[in-house]
Order: structure tokens, then C-alpha cells, then sequence
């Protein structure tokens, strides 16, 4: 799993990078950094929009009496997602704005929380 992990913070910014470039000489260099800084601006309103909506599914869980684990995990996604989005980048951007959509969200979670479900212990 650590070596997942490293090759990730190895293989995210040369895709990054080669996507620049990419789009850069498709478009221009304006138009490419413009996009990077609108995506930002547009990913900050998002995660705003979004972590007030999670956030308020997690005060109604509670308010019933019920245990908000779900909206903790959508929580974790958003902050996760906006993290990305204002990482400067065109991969992130699209991991990020697909992070913002709720469907998108709770399948992440359904898989995430089955995945973890073989490899966690829980210790009494």
C-alpha cells in the first residue's frame, strides 16, 4: 500500500505536467493558466456549496439520534476533492470536480467502505 502511495506522488505530476503541455499547445499558454485559475475559483465555490450540504445531512443524522458515519465519509470526500481542486493541474481538477457530485461520492464510499471492510481489525 506505501508503494501505491509513492508511485502516486511519483505518477500525478509528470500526467499533470504532460497534460500542460498538452493542452497548452492545443490552446495556447493563456488560455491554459486562465483554465487552471477558473477551475479554482469555480472548485472553491463547489466545495463551499458541497461541505454546507454534507454538513447539514450530518446535523440531521445527529438531531434524529442516528450516527452520521456516511456524511463523515461524503465530509472527508468534499475536503479531499477541494484539496484537489486547488491544486493546480487538470487531473486533479477532474478527480476533484468528480469528488463534488454526491453520486460519485457515495459509490467511492460503497467500494471504499468494502475494500476496508477486509482489512481493517477492530480490536475489544
Amino acid at each position: 500500500m506505501g508503494a501505491l502511495f509513492g508511485l502516486t506522488f511519483l505518477i500525478v505530476p509528470i500526467v499533470e505536467l504532460l497534460l500542460f503541455i498538452w493542452i497548452q499547445d492545443r490552446i495556447g499558454l493563456g488560455p491554459t493558466l486562465l483554465g487552471i485559475v477558473v477551475t479554482a475559483i469555480i472548485g472553491a465555490s463547489l466545495v463551499r456549496r458541497q461541505g454546507f450540504a454534507v454538513w447539514s445531512r450530518f446535523q440531521s443524522e445527529l438531531s434524529a439520534g442516528g450516527l452520521p458515519g456516511q456524511q463523515i465519509a461524503h465530509g472527508a470526500m468534499v475536503l479531499i476533492g477541494g484539496a484537489l481542486l486547488l491544486t493546480p493541474g487538470y487531473l486533479t481538477d477532474a478527480v476533484g470536480f468528480l469528488l463534488m457530485v454526491p453520486g460519485v461520492r457515495e459509490v467511492v464510499r460503497r467500494v471504499g467502505g468494502r475494500f476496508l471492510a477486509n482489512r481493517i481489525t477492530i480490536i475489544r
